[in-house]
């Protein structure tokens, strides 16, 4: 075989569904690969097409397979095709011999097992040279920034929730070194990057499989420290794991910890969380009233499951009243999805589908309408926005974010007026509201 050493740099287009979590796997893939990037505007040109999918639910695993058979088309018609590599959780989910029978117009299988092998396998696909141990920018090619980065500390899961793939596609709790977390840390803000967002699928488990217990409290506290970090902000923490101890830390440390809390509780009905098996099913309400205690500035964001097994309508709504109580800020609301392989899918009394979108859509509606009125409150103030990127509809105009807004998850902040550009933390006079977005004057 022989080996290419780049004159050029290497034409990538690259595409990742799903969570921020595979967003980070694709950065480190090309960013590990030790040679210049530039990515290709349109895909018959690049050299490398590069799908990172998503196999979390049905409806997902569709959206991947249909993302890599409309490439395959794509890259069908060119005269000099490209490397079409997909990885990802669909690849982890059904296994490579099994998806290289039904798309066999994909050249190189990337499943997540082998997730720390994969410069190493496109580099030889490639006919590169092998990776480099130590690669430039820290092994990480953003596509974020320059306001923010997700910064990934963990994989895999140690629950065991009746409707999750997660565990069996991702594997157990596996944390990332504190020093390893650190120098990326650095790495990014060095690079001019003012807000890190740290993800896992548990970000309070934490440091478990390293003996390390309450890590997560000790992991802020050695990166609240770094120079050039605004915010950091939490998300997807498990209900158990929000301790009074983080809530303390998150109170007494403040700036950049933001009071920003992504608590998923699935449901507010004990009988539905117990047949999810979620451990903390008595009470949810518990957890929202500690956070309420311990840190009363805390915005918090949930998502809920509705149509689970054997919800009834009694239950149903229960979790409407459960939301109408709370007045949470920033709502998700998915219809159950039976997913092959998981002990939920085997349970009896399924909801219909059309009332599981039903219920869905009554939820959405009752969360929109205090979405609204938490976000008209703001009108009239003068808040920090975070400059995100230059917004298409006229010259000047920017996308945005205040503290309570995470990226690609919340609404946004339309930004305009002096120094607005991206990366940039402004004072901005909040003008407009609307259900999810506000409007701001720099």
């Amino acid at each position: 075989m022989t080996i290419l050493r780049p004159s050029r740099p290497l034409q990538v287009w690259s595409l990742s569904l799903g969570c921020p979590k595979n967003r980070v796997d694709s950065e480190r893939l090309l960013g590990s690969l030790g040679v210049p990037i530039a990515h290709a505007a349109h895909m018959g040109r690049a050299r490398l097409v590069f799908i990172n999918t998503c196999g979390f639910i049905a409806p997902a695993v569709r959206e991947s397979v249909r993302a890599v058979l409309d490439a395959a088309q794509c890259l069908g018609r060119c005269k000099r095709k490209p490397l079409l590599a997909v990885g990802g959780c669909m690849v982890g989910r059904y296994g490579a011999a099994e998806l290289a029978r039904e798309l066999p117009e994909v050249d190189l299988w990337l499943p997540t097992a082998d997730l720390p092998r994969w410069p190493a396998l496109l580099a030889q696909a490639l006919h590169l040279p092998p990776p480099p141990a130590d690669p430039p920018g820290g092994g990480r090619l953003l596509s974020t920034g320059p306001s923010y980065a997700w910064l990934k500390v963990g994989e895999g899961c140690r629950h065991r929730c009746a409707f999750c793939t997660i565990p069996s596609i991702r594997g157990g709790l596996k944390s990332l070194p504190a020093e390893r977390i650190e120098a990326e840390a650095r790495v990014l803000l060095g690079q001019g990057v003012r807000e890190l967002d740290l993800v896992a699928q548990d970000l309070t488990s934490w440091g478990l499989d390293l003996g390390i217990k309450d890590g997560l409290p000790r992991l802020l506290e050695r990166l609240a420290g770094l120079d050039g970090l605004a915010w950091l902000r939490l998300l997807y923490l498990y209900p158990t794991g929000v301790t009074r101890e983080l809530l303390r830390l998150l109170r007494q440390w403040g700036a950049p910890l933001l009071p920003y809390l992504d608590i998923p509780l699935q449901h507010a009905h004990p009988q539905v969380l117990a047949r999810m098996g979620r451990p903390f099913a008595q009470d949810p309400q518990r957890v929202l009233d500690l956070v309420r205690e311990e840190l009363p500035e805390a915005v918090l964001r949930t998502t809920f499951i509705v149509g689970y097994p054997g919800e009834s309508a009694a239950q149903f709504e229960a979790l409407c009243r459960f939301v109408e109580k709370n007045r949470l800020q920033h709502v998700g609301v998915f219809a159950y999805q039976a997913e092959e392989g998981t002990p939920a899918a085997q349970l009896s009394e399924q909801v219909p589908l059309p009332l599981r979108e039903e219920r869905r859509a009554a939820l959405m509606e009752i969360q929109a309408d205090i979405s609204a009125e938490l976000l008209a409150a703001h009108v009239g103030a003068r808040l920090p926005v975070l400059v995100d990127a230059p917004h298409p509809e006229w010259p000047g105009l920017h996308r945005g974010r205040v503290w309570f807004q995470a990226p690609e998850a919340d609404g946004i902040t339309y930004v305009s007026g002096p120094g607005v550009r991206p990366g940039a933390l402004l004072p901005c006079d909040i003008v407009e509201s609307a259900a999810y977005d506000l409007t701001a004057l720099a």
